[in-house]
């Protein structure tokens, strides 16, 4: 048995596995050692772009403005960075749109831009792009200004107005709803008939909007808030029942402005009128004012979409004719605007022109959206208690 102990067979293979065992153990030493000491951790180091990582943190927590107009301007960089984003890598572009358009967050949206900015450091026709907004936006903040590009709208009336209008939206509405007309028509027709008294009666707009936030109600030869003329009102009773008339508008129409016997309708400024203008002459309740000048548009819009001449997209034509009458509605290809001529603060302007800018400034938005349909059939006319 020893004679086989000390044979190459066996005393070859024995050594190779003490040697391994001896080896694996003292790894498993140095692995044990290695890591208590951390012998094996690498060393960290900054990451290149970390000041630029720093520069977003300061930029969007010390000079990020969040006030009305600077927000406004937060928008647009937005878009206009997407949009160019959108020209080189759509599938960022689109997650961004999506993000901002779930939270309506500007600051996150451009956060966002500023993530993909930094890795398109090196992308010269992305950075030609996005150095354009830049430059462009750099160039305008010296012109920034919190004024409307209307001026009429700067002045300090048209404050006054603006929440005197507010004050009659339930009036408004109900017109708006018994007509088929959408409000912001209405709206802009009142404003070019309340407008044109900045200037030309400005002591009675100062005794009645100013202080009362009340609109300027009219009381000779035309009435109530939106200036209609007597004339005019009874034109417009006649044709909702004239069927044969171009003017027409059907049946559901006929009995919109029908006289009752049960609402009196007197005050101390109107008591010696008839009835029609009574109701046109309200302290308060001007649903009549509204309601008369929605049907008279929608006549005339009726008129001129049966000569093969509609003008329902065209509010500044609607409210030239508003202000200069039935005789003046000749449809036409090429409609001019024009109406009342008048000035505020020196400048001159025209009934169509102001009520062509305040429909589509956005101005009382809020207030009169934008309807995807200007006219309508009629709803449930009820005139608001």
């Amino acid at each position: 048995m020893k004679k086989f102990f000390k044979s190459r067979w066996f005393r070859i293979p024995y050594i190779t596995v003490l040697y391994l065992f001896a080896i694996y153990g003292a790894f498993l030493t140095l692995t044990y050692f290695a890591m208590k000491f951390n012998w094996t951790r690498e060393s960290g180091k900054l990451d290149s772009n970390n000041r630029y990582f720093q520069a977003m943190h300061d930029k969007y927590n010390q000079s990020f403005k969040v006030d009305s107009v600077s927000m406004v301007k937060h928008r647009y960089e937005v878009m206009q960075r997407i949009i160019v984003l959108n020209d080189f890598f759509p599938v960022n572009a689109q997650h961004i749109l999506t993000a901002y358009q779930n939270t309506k967050d500007e600051k996150l949206a451009l956060q966002m831009l500023d993530a993909v900015d930094l890795r398109l450091r090196k992308n010269k026709k992305y950075q030609r792009a996005t150095q354009k907004i830049q430059s462009s936006k750099n160039k305008s903040q010296e012109e920034t200004t919190g004024l409307s590009v209307f001026d009429w709208m700067n002045i300090n009336e048209w404050k006054y107005f603006s929440e005197a209008v507010a004050k009659d939206k339930i009036y408004i509405d109900s017109a708006a709803a018994a007509s088929g007309v959408d409000a912001r028509i209405i709206v802009s027709c009142l404003v070019g008939e309340q407008v044109r008294l900045f200037n030309s009666r400005r002591e009675k707009f100062k005794g009645f909007i100013t202080p009362l936030k009340s609109l300027a109600l009219e009381t000779n030869l035309s009435y109530g808030v939106t200036g209609i003329k007597e004339n005019t009102a009874l034109k417009i009773e006649r044709y909702l029942k004239d069927g044969t008339s171009a003017y027409y508008l059907g049946a559901d129409h006929e009995n919109l402005l029908d006289f009752d016997s049960i609402t009196n309708y007197n005050n101390g400024l109107n008591d010696t009128m008839n009835v029609r203008l009574q109701r046109l002459v309200q302290f308060k309740d001007h649903y009549y004012s509204y309601l008369y000048a929605a049907l008279f548009v929608k006549q005339i819009k009726t008129q001129w979409e049966k000569a093969g001449f509609p003008i329902d997209d065209r509010p500044e034509i609607l409210a030239s004719i508003f202000n200069l009458g039935y005789q003046k509605s000749k449809p036409k290809k090429n409609p001019g605007v024009g109406g009342s001529v008048f000035k505020i603060n020196e400048s001159e302007y025209t009934f169509g022109s102001v009520a062509f800018e305040f429909y589509y400034s956005g101005e009382l938005a809020e207030l009169f959206p934008f309807a995807k349909e200007r006219f309508t059939a009629p709803k449930q006319a009820v005139q608001p208690l």
